[in-house]
């Protein structure tokens, strides 16, 4: 039987998320507890690189490739790897297979995922934090907009986590290449707002529990294009990856049977005319679920590129409101969202812990002046 690891093939196959258990052996989070909204951003080469290659023996009998791989790799699930072939991430002979196919005497059967290995250790680097909690077990962050929350492709370096391992530096406990302690959930880079760090594995178990069964409070806040008739809603479609673009999501019927269900509820907390301040709680937490959600409503936010946000949707079409809208596109170069509100029970202590984050100063001059335009046109 041959083991191998990193080798890259070039493709235009779809990304996998939530398996990195596949990859290094070292328990993962399911997608609803390892990413939030955002989830992380994706290499934008367009290849896919080998994380793993298994070679079938010559005796080897007809098996399914889930049930294959799940003699040959240690420290997962069939359930994932069920996921990865999903993704198309399984591939046997450099053709990407479904779950139910059977592996043959001398199949070359690799995990192909759209990131490089990366095997460096996390290092401690001298990053400025905003802590707003902290204790023996918990640490709750203030994610400024802009910072990778976790190492990647084209960010191996000066991220939330490697900031984590220099303020955490001497605390015995925490090892920021433990996968048992640290990070419990995830924002995209350019949504800022709160997050909570394990210190922990106990910490981390239970935590992780919390998110499991969304028992967690969230609130977001976001500036998207257009007005409502309404003041609320609820917002349901499996998400899954846009197969015309690898970097973006998009929203199909649940009856369609691909992606992964998805509920957002929203509401209006306050209208602007041709923008809206909505605020969105989220059920589950799927990769950029609250973008990919609203933007299928018609609603997209504002100044997010990769979902259409950075272009004049509504509003008169004069000279001087273009330039008032691509003035607020400077003011607010990244899509306007804020995870505003966290909310958990204290591993230990099993107090009610509620945290609340400031409008950065991005969203806060964005929102004032389109608070203002909004009073010239009533």
């Amino acid at each position: 039987m041959e083991v191998a690891d990193g080798h890259m093939m070039a493709d235009g196959q779809t990304a996998l998320d939530g398996i990195q258990t596949l990859v290094d052996g070292v328990p993962a989070l399911d997608d609803e507890l390892e990413l939030d909204d955002e989830g992380l951003e994706l290499g934008s080469d367009g290849a896919l690189y080998e994380h793993r290659r298994v070679v079938a023996d010559k005796g080897q009998t007809l098996l399914r490739v889930d049930k294959f791989l799940m003699e040959h790799l240690r420290d997962t699930s069939r359930a994932r790897i069920q996921r990865a072939a999903e993704a198309g991430c399984i591939h046997v002979n450099d053709r990407p297979v479904k779950s139910n196919y059977r592996v043959k005497p001398f199949d070359v059967v690799t995990l192909m995922l759209d990131h490089p290995r990366f095997e460096t250790e996390i290092t401690a680097e001298d990053i400025p934090l905003d802590i707003v909690y902290e204790d023996d077990d918990v640490l709750v962050v203030n994610k400024t907009a802009g910072m990778v929350v976790h190492p990647g492709v084209g960010n191996y370096s000066g991220t939330l986590v490697n900031a984590l391992a220099w303020h955490l530096r001497e605390d015995p406990k925490y090892n920021p290449n433990d996968p048992n302690v640290g990070l419990v959930h995830r924002i995209d880079k350019d949504t800022s707002g709160l997050l909570v760090v394990a210190k922990t594995p106990e910490a981390k178990t239970h935590l992780c529990q919390q998110f499991f069964v969304h028992s967690t409070r969230r609130q977001y806040n976001a500036l998207v294009w257009g007005s409502f008739e309404v003041q609320e809603g609820r917002i349901e479609g499996n998400i899954t990856r846009d197969p015309r673009d690898r970097q973006r999501m998009t929203v199909v019927p649940p009856e369609s049977g691909q992606g992964k269900p998805a509920v957002t509820h929203w509401s209006v907390l306050e209208a602007f005319g041709p923008v809206t301040w909505v605020e969105c709680v989220l059920e589950t937490g799927r990769t950029h679920q609250i973008r990919a959600h609203m933007k299928s409503v018609g609603h997209p936010l504002f100044a997010d590129e990769r979902y259409g946000g950075m272009e004049i949707l509504r509003g008169q079409p004069t000279a001087s409101y273009k330039a008032f809208v691509r003035h607020a596109f400077e003011i607010c170069p990244r899509q306007a969202l804020h995870a505003r509100t966290l909310g958990f029970v204290h591993p230990r202590t099993k107090e009610d812990m509620f945290f609340e984050s400031p409008l950065p100063e991005d969203l806060s001059e964005l929102t004032n002046k389109w608070r203002a335009y909004a009073r010239t046109i009533k």
